[in-house]
């Protein structure tokens, strides 16, 4: 069995490879929209900087819409429904091409760094996969390459264990959590499994969550900052919560009320987002002309990134400051407005917004109304986006939506008690219900709960 585990071996090492690129794409991207308009904040044109901004997110979306419509459609939207279905006895063409493969990875980073209220979690689960069947098989028809290696792994069988463990190791790549991306292949992705492959796909997880943490060890925008191989906490948790809380018996309290507002809004989430693409594929498909019907599902995605922003006009309204950094537009806290302050949590990137929203000890920084303005904008534009001709991932969206309305129950709380600062009420923080409220509407949404519980510990340490 040793060529299985060097098989295994490998597509973790490579995907791994590509969650850390996936990654640093984004974060350059993302800092280069902002360089760009660095003089024109600094200038205080504020016309200008919303005009490029808009115009420079335009031009990703065009390139990301674009190579899912033309270049390969089995790349849109996320792939992970195609890949449950695949594992599961489906038969799908060209779900595991070359082409879906560059088509998708180039969709994914171009509309996460656009600003389209997405991430690139589902996707790297369909890239994951890709490489796990190619890597296997060591044959394409579309390069017309057969190679007469592994000869013995070219079945069906087998096929379907390196993709299960290809997905797994695209989820323990982004989350950096090797057990939760094996338990979400056993909980969600794979009905065949055995014990064998359960260690052979944790062993592909390991080896995709340390190339990624190696990796990122050093490197930051394909620039050395550091010692190759040192593993920083900052770097390595993608949510690092410096301040741990003592709990409290009487915390069980909302965290139910969570879990049941989780459970609620995770299914209107769902219905409405099933309303939303019913209503989306009988307006194309009445559409006869295919070149009119993919021009008219571009033209929804550009739509999407006008309507998302929206808050950014709102920001730069209220005459507010910026701050470039590297990991682009962070804007100053605390707000001095309701309005500049639900602008500013919905024009971040998905990723920093949530680090803020699950930031301790920031007991009054946001209020009732820019939560829940967020809130519902955030909540209605992620299930629109989801399902349009991009390819995205409900994961930040989920996390993103669940942190509002879990800190607007951790702020309710301090209303009525006050802002503790002994150590028996210091449990009553938005920070902390922020986080308990992203994991209950991402299991609310997904149906998740033991990887997700395991996924969720393992952004937080």
């Amino acid at each position: 069995e040793w060529d299985r585990w060097l098989l295994m071996g490998l597509i973790g090492t490579a995907v791994g490879m590509l969650g850390f690129l996936t990654h640093q794409i984004i974060d350059s991207l993302i800092t280069l929209k902002w360089d760009l308009v660095e003089n024109y904040l600094k200038d205080g044109n504020f016309h200008l900087t919303w005009v490029c901004v808009l115009g420079t997110g335009l031009a990703m979306i065009l390139v990301s819409s674009s190579s899912v419509l033309f270049f390969c459609p089995a790349g849109s939207p996320s792939g992970l429904p195609e890949i449950i279905g695949y594992l599961n006895g489906t038969s799908i063409q060209h779900l595991f091409n070359i082409k879906t493969f560059l088509g998708t990875f180039v969709s994914c980073v171009l509309a996460v760094a656009a600003g389209l209220f997405c991430g690139p979690e589902g996707p790297m689960v369909h890239l994951g996969a890709i490489l796990g069947c190619g890597l296997s098989q060591l044959q394409s028809d579309t390069l017309g390459i057969h190679l007469p290696f592994f000869t013995r792994f070219q079945n069906s069988a087998d096929k379907r264990s390196f993709i299960t463990a290809g997905a797994g190791a695209g989820i323990a790549s982004v989350f950096r959590a090797p057990i939760g991306g094996l338990l979400f292949t056993l909980e969600e992705v794979s009905s065949f499994w055995n014990i064998r492959l359960a260690w052979q796909t944790f062993f592909c997880c390991l080896m995709a969550t340390f190339t990624t943490d190696l990796l990122s060890s050093s490197l930051y925008g394909f620039v050395y900052r550091g010692h190759f191989g040192f593993f920083e906490a900052e770097k390595r948790i993608l949510f690092w919560v410096k301040n741990l809380l003592d709990m409290h018996v009487l915390a069980f309290i909302p965290t139910i009320l969570l879990g049941m507002l989780g459970g609620l809004l995770g299914a209107l989430f769902v219905s409405l987002n099933i309303k939303i693409n019913k209503l989306r594929m009988r307006f194309f498909n009445s559409i006869p002309k295919s070149s009119v019907r993919k021009t008219s599902k571009l033209l929804e995605t550009m739509l999407i990134l006008v309507i998302s922003c929206v808050p950014l006009v709102a920001n730069l309204g209220s005459g507010r400051n910026f701050l470039v950094l590297d990991i682009g537009c962070i804007l100053n806290f605390p707000c001095s407005s309701e309005q500049g302050s639900a602008a500013a949590l919905l024009v971040e990137n998905g990723k920093q917004g949530i680090t803020y929203l699950f930031k301790r000890g920031t007991h009054e920084e946001f209020g009732y109304t820019s939560l829940c303005t967020a809130l519902a904008f955030y909540f209605i534009l992620s299930c629109w986006t989801a399902g349009s001709a991009v390819a995205s991932g409900l994961v930040i969206p989920m996390l993103y939506t669940g942190a509002l309305y879990g800190r607007i129950i951790g702020l309710i709380l301090v209303s009525i008690f006050g802002v503790q600062t002994n150590e028996y009420g210091a449990w009553i923080d938005p920070g902390l219900f922020a986080a308990i409220g992203a994991a209950s509407f991402f299991s609310g949404v997904s149906r998740l709960t033991i990887s997700l519980t395991v996924i969720m510990v393992s952004m937080f340490s």
